[in-house]
């Protein structure tokens, strides 16, 4: 079985107004969610952790993830043992449930990151290694370096990119495959299926959306969200069981597109 995670967490991936993060995540916990998602680049992590030291869920509730990112420059062990103490550092905590390799990209190097990921994970700053945006080769890769399992593949996926092959790849080895988007920025709203099965159960096309990533096997998601109506609204998707037909006519949209994709990105 793969590691108990919630399999519906708070995104918090912003643009602008980070600090913003703070109302979101304190908002979220007191909804009920118990995963928090963020990232070293997302400048974030410090109202991220504040937010969790100043809710009244304790610290050992929250399954908190976040990413190191090394395609800058050429960095050494050391280099990305630094980055993970900064995450640690920002979010005011001893350890994290959940480190993510954030990108593949550019000069990363598995031996140096994975194997300063792996040390991390036995010195207990690090319960679980994830990789995000990885494709299968990157994943071998990392199987063959690490000493533990990958715990979650972060990428992203929703019904407009459903991600078939990075799916497969979790259930065969028996860890989490996250989405990130989960609802295609809004793009879901306009898919026939997914407002027909919200009409149907008087939901919105956004708790559709992520009802049927929770449908699938070894599949959990991460949507960002920010006023309490929205937090609560995706949250409501825990407890949305699609039917088998719904499902399969999600299953069905022939559209494809990815939102999420630099010119620097492994699949270009």
């Amino acid at each position: 079985m793969p590691i108990e995670m919630p399999r519906l967490g708070l995104g918090t991936y912003t643009d602008d107004d980070q600090e913003g993060r703070y109302d979101a995540v304190k908002t979220a916990l007191d909804v009920g969610y118990r995963h928090i998602d963020t990232a070293q680049v997302y400048e974030n992590e410090e109202y991220v952790g504040a937010a969790i030291a100043d809710s009244d869920v304790a610290r050992e509730d929250v399954f908190l993830a976040t990413k190191t990112v090394h395609h800058d420059v050429p960095e050494s062990p050391e280099d990305v043992r630094d980055a993970i103490e900064g995450c640690l550092e920002r979010l005011g905590t001893n350890y994290v449930d959940l480190l993510y390799v954030h990108w593949p990209t550019g000069v990363y190097d598995a031996e140096a990151v994975l194997g300063a990921y792996q040390d991390a994970h036995d010195d207990g700053l690090v319960e679980h290694i994830g990789v995000s945006n990885f494709l299968p080769e990157h994943l071998e890769e990392a199987r063959d370096v690490l000493d533990v399992p990958i715990a979650a593949h972060q990428f992203e996926m929703h019904p407009l990119l459903p991600q078939e092959e990075l799916r497969a790849d979790a259930r065969e080895h028996d860890y989490w495959a996250v989405a990130y988007s989960p609802v295609a920025q809004g793009r879901v709203a306009d898919l026939d299926p997914v407002v027909e099965a919200a009409d149907a159960h008087d939901a919105s096309p956004y708790q559709v959306a992520l009802a049927w990533l929770l449908s699938k096997e070894n599949v959990a998601a991460v949507p960002r969200a920010t006023g309490r109506a929205h937090i609560a609204d995706n949250y409501g998707a825990r407890d949305l069981e699609l039917t088998a037909s719904e499902v399969a006519a999600i299953d069905a949209v022939e559209d494809r597109e990815r939102l999420i994709d630099p010119e620097w990105a492994p699949w270009n």
